[in-house]
């Protein structure tokens, strides 16, 4: 792609809008940045703009910002069905995303890993792995490091190992991957997909370009993966916890083989994945697919997993007080989530749910609550409707507690339990309610428990 002197629009200025607008700029393009927020909301980023000669348009998007660009590119955080948007399209004007612009700069090749869950611990579990064999390795994408980031000192020899959403998956034209990986989909962002069919579409957009000596894993425990199947051009690898697969990674008799072409081999033993729940297992597996179809040998594949820490607020362990241990996953922002979180420990749970609701059906967690959870703490915007889809089954489930704010639930779970229990945070829905992000979220519950690691001990 050509933009020297091209007239491009970049909309919304997260951590991608910024990283394209530099990038976009350094290529010679004549940059515009359009951000709805207010100037104050953006005061670290407006300078570093301006400071490159980029123009910067904030408090909403003008009519007259959008027209006569040779290219926008759109922020995953903007939806695609914004008005500014659909005009441009209606006159012409080419709008992608930042992940779209990206894959056309990058020499080397993409690994792109989707799903409703697991997308952040594969994602860097995978590039570990690919990086343990030698291979140069640029990691990032959804996960936190825009791709667009990741041009800068790429060669041929260079794999992307990017995390991608539905959202960026929305806004692509060319997007081919190397190798495609859908790890599940379940319900999930129906506040702007609106249905789970159109979710659905959006997470396949991943297999679009692929040509038939491309490669695509998919979940083979997982419907919706299975289905999707039959949407891609690319060979198809399967991975699975529960059954042995003709080609792909599997677990049988505690042990995970990798099979293709060229036979079965061992890799490792389940006992020594370091990261707990079976969803893990199901992380490992797909990262293994990966790994194995890029020539790495079983040995660094195993180094790589046995070495490997749990990324940062996804059941993430923060504390144990007086016998009771405080688990953070800010990153279960779905139900489904929320339910791997649960199944991750066998009963006694302090149970901390709510944020911004994304359309999510409570209803299902009922099961695994009466089973598993003594206690429900509601926060957020969320509470109310949460409150009235669980509380059908409050004579046999969980006692109910309103409290409002992550700090006040954390504090009446502590008080309510006892030596042996378990405080979780696994809230199945968005932070941006109370919180600027889930990363946000997360840091707040480690400061509070954190605190009360401290009075405790100046008790003891």
């Amino acid at each position: 792609m050509d933009v020297i002197d091209k007239r491009v629009l970049v909309v919304g200025l997260g951590k991608s809008g910024v990283a394209s607008a530099l990038f976009l700029k350094a290529r010679g393009a004549r940059v515009t940045v359009s951000d709805a927020k207010p100037q104050d909301q953006l005061k670290d980023e407006i300078p570093v703009l301006l400071d490159q000669g980029i123009a910067v348009e904030t408090g909403g998007h003008g009519e007259r910002t959008f027209g006569g660009q040779d290219l926008i590119v759109v922020s995953p955080g903007v939806p695609t069905n914004a008005p500014p948007l659909v005009q441009a399209r209606a006159l012409g004007e080419n709008v992608i995303g930042e992940i779209e612009l990206a894959s056309q700069f990058f020499p080397g090749r993409i690994v792109a890993i989707t799903g409703s869950n697991g997308k952040t611990t594969t994602t860097t579990l995978a590039g570990e792995m690919v990086a343990a064999a030698g291979h140069r390795v640029a990691v990032g994408g959804n996960i936190g490091t825009p791709a667009i980031s990741l041009i800068k000192g790429a060669t041929a020899d260079t794999i992307a190992v990017w995390e991608v959403s539905s959202f960026q998956l929305e806004t692509i034209q060319t997007f081919r991957p190397r190798i495609a990986v859908v790890l599940n989909v379940t319900p999930d962002h129906l506040d702007r997909h609106r249905t789970f069919a159109a979710y659905t579409d959006a997470k396949a957009r991943i297999f679009e370009n692929q040509h038939a000596e491309d490669l695509a894993v998919l979940n083979a425990d997982d419907l919706t993966c299975v289905e999707l199947a039959a949407r891609t051009r690319a060979q198809v690898f399967w991975f699975s916890r529960t059954r042995e697969v003709k080609q792909g990674a599997f677990v049988h008799d505690g042990r995970i083989l990798f099979r293709d072409h060229g036979g079965q081999r061992e890799i490792m033993l389940v006992s020594e994945i370091p990261l707990k729940g079976g969803h893990n297992v199901e992380n490992v597996l797909a990262a293994v697919c990966v790994s194995a179809l890029l020539r790495c040998e079983p040995a660094r594949i195993r180094e790589a997993v046995r070495d490997f820490k749990a990324v940062e607020h996804r059941l993430e362990h923060v504390a144990t007080i007086r016998g009771v241990e405080y688990y953070n996953d800010s990153k279960a922002t779905n139900v489904d989530a929320t339910i791997k979180a649960i199944e991750s420990f066998p009963a006694n749970i302090h149970l901390i749910l709510g944020g911004k609701d994304k359309g999510s059906d409570y209803t299902v967690l009922n099961d695994l609550l009466r089973q598993r959870v003594k206690r429900v703490y509601t926060i957020g915007a969320a509470a109310a409707k949460i409150e009235s889809q669980i509380i059908s089954s409050k004579r046999e489930g969980p006692e109910l507690d309103h409290a409002e704010t992550l700090e006040k639930a954390i504090r009446h779970a502590a008080q309510a339990a006892s030596a042996g229990d378990i405080v979780l945070l696994a809230p199945a829905c968005a932070s941006f309610d109370q919180f600027r992000n889930y990363e946000h979220r997360g840091k707040v519950f480690k400061e509070v428990v954190k605190t009360l690691t401290e009075q405790a001990n100046q008790k003891s």
